[in-house]
């Protein structure tokens, strides 16, 4: 039987065409700039993301840390949400490694930050205070429940960092879902910002990598960064290859995805004791809570629908986030829906 996992869009593998081109890969140095798949890759990320050039890394934790590193000192403050990825899942790294200090404010329900409470987070000339330095938001936001900022908020926030001199990165993890659900370009939602990175091992499929998109000089001292942190690979074009089959291939069917966890969500609202959070699904995220008369707490029905070859995971001790992607079709969603029925009602 074969097993069907929702934990999250990172449990993706590759696909044939990706392992092929893997295989087939031209390779050389990328630390010496002579991978010419790297080299590709990194063209192709720059013009879909509308910047001048991008850097290809390990992972969207580094990608995220390089960034933020590249573009403030020891000692200055970013500005990021209490509910970002890079406040609560990446180890603190910007406070541990780069000296930088994290100025939490509410991520309201849709994602975004408040301008106000932006602006009034903005720390005034004063030798008490860390210096502001960066503004940085999610696209999509993964503990929003996936929402997609739109184009409008995003230049929004840009041009209120323009007016403080203030620079804009933007954690663009899942931003071709976030493309996808407003139907626009992803170069149109990450215009406003300074910097970009976007992972290409969630619902792209590759099996790993992300890309950090801006001007040539922020991308030339995020390289240097990279190499601190260790992040500088040698033949990396067979990652790389698979990363350009992602972009040429899997972009663009993203809505798929969406359309599967609206299904999801509609034959999860049909079952007793199953409560799904507002607004969700917004993409290809799908939230829910069992509520109290529910016969099993988020462990036991993760471990009950696990012997129907379902994966699940909770988010704490009653609470869900389902995650559907390419290795999920429509036989999965029924599938997923039956077992969590059997495990909740017995039919």
């Amino acid at each position: 039987m074969r097993e069907i996992d929702l934990r999250s869009d990172t449990v993706t593998q590759p696909t044939p065409a990706m392992r092929e081109a893997m295989a087939r890969a031209e390779v050389g140095d990328d630390v010496f700039g002579e991978d010419p798949t790297v080299n590709r890759l990194e063209k192709i990320a720059a013009e879909r993301m509308g910047k001048e050039a991008a850097l290809f890394v390990p992972s969207g934790t580094m990608g995220n840390l390089a960034s933020i590193l590249a573009q403030c000192g020891r000692g200055d403050e970013i500005i990021l949400g209490d509910k970002a990825h890079s406040f609560l899942f990446e180890a603190g790294g910007v406070a541990a490694l780069g000296g930088i200090h994290p100025h939490p404010i509410p991520n309201q329900r849709d994602g975004t930050l408040g301008l106000e409470a932006i602006e009034e987070a903005i720390r005034s000339d004063d030798p008490h205070f860390p210096t502001t330095r960066l503004i940085c938001l999610e696209n999509t936001h993964n503990r929003c429940g996936g929402a997609a900022l739109s184009i409008e908020y995003t230049r929004s926030v840009g041009a209120l960092a323009e007016r403080h001199g203030l620079r804009l990165h933007l954690d663009g993890a899942r931003i071709f879902n976030a493309a996808a659900a407003h139907g626009v370009p992803a170069r149109d939602l990450a215009g406003p910002a300074h910097s970009v990175t976007f992972c290409l091992s969630k619902g792209l499929c590759a099996p790993a990598g992300s890309l950090i998109c801006g001007d040539g000089g922020f991308v030339h001292k995020a390289r240097r960064i990279r190499k601190q942190l260790g992040g500088g690979m040698r033949q990396a074009g067979v990652l790389a290859a698979a990363g350009i089959v992602a972009l040429e291939t899997m972009a663009d069917r993203l809505a798929e995805d969406h359309a599967r966890a609206r299904r999801l969500a509609e034959g999860l609202a049909t079952i007793p004791g199953v409560a799904l959070e507002p607004d969700t699904p917004q993409t290809n995220m799908v939230y829910f809570r069992l509520e109290d008369e529910a016969p099993l707490d988020g462990a036991a029905l993760s471990e009950r629908v696990r012997a129907q070859g379902i994966r699940i995971k909770p988010w704490g001790e009653r609470r869900f986030r389902l995650v559907t992607h390419y290795w999920v079709d429509d036989e999965s969603i029924d599938r997923a829906l039956a077992a969590i029925r059997v495990a909740l009602i017995g039919s």
